[in-house]
């Protein structure tokens, strides 16, 4: 099974193609990143996988979508692109909590014990998640809530370890870690729930509101 893994929300934004056969361990075939700018330079980033994995589009089996949080045009980009690929070719789609992706890079990378994901909210307001690491696997101690910056700070002045995206640039004492389209790729594989295109959405944890428009006046 051939997976195209998608990752745009974060200003490290990335493609990559993932193949699993058998029980055999993911297998990165190809990976592409592009960093800053306000415009996510998609088909671009696909083309340079395939090219590398050697493949066609249409041995694509999968789509694995990062749903953030963050970035919001970022991942509306990612997602945008799997509807279209998946109204052309009927293709099998996934959606990953990009946090999930950062808590498996971090147990890859040799991190263990209690870690703290944080990926900044705006309003002086952070997403953030507890994980515990070990060396086989990683569990959710604490779900995906929005906390204040008092919280964070307060979890770095207590030792605990705080990873993210832009982490160490939004306080002292974190560290920088952004997910990747080939972990989430790896990811995927684990996943047995597809989705069609219209029900990917962006992880967005604050209740949505409108404001009323007045009325017109009459002149």
């Amino acid at each position: 099974m051939k997976i195209l893994a998608v990752e745009f929300s974060s200003e490290r934004r990335s493609v990559a193609t993932v193949e699993k056969q058998g029980d055999a361990e993911p297998r990165l075939l190809g990976e592409a990143e592009e960093v800053g700018g306000r415009n996510a330079h998609a088909f671009a980033l696909v083309e340079q996988v395939l090219q590398q994995a050697k493949m066609e589009r249409e041995q694509v089996d999968c789509i694995a979508v990062g749903l953030g949080p963050g970035s919001y045009a970022g991942i509306r980009a990612a997602i945008a692109l799997a509807q279209g690929w998946q109204l052309a070719r009927e293709i099998r789609l996934v959606g990953i909590n990009s946090v999930e992706c950062l808590a498996a890079q971090a147990q890859r990378n040799g991190m263990r014990g209690r870690i703290n994901i944080t990926v900044d909210a705006q309003r002086n307001e952070f997403y953030l998640a507890t994980y515990h690491l070990d060396e086989s696997s990683f569990t959710e101690v604490e779900p995906l809530h929005l906390g204040s910056r008092a919280e964070v700070e307060n979890r770095i002045a207590e030792k605990q370890m705080v990873i993210g995206p832009d982490a160490a640039r939004s306080m002292v004492g974190a560290a920088d870690l952004f997910p990747t389209a080939a972990e989430l790729g790896r990811l995927a594989f684990g996943k047995t729930v597809f989705v069609s295109g219209e029900r990917l959405e962006p992880i967005y944890l604050r209740e949505v509101s409108f404001m009323k428009a007045p009325p017109p006046r009459l002149i």
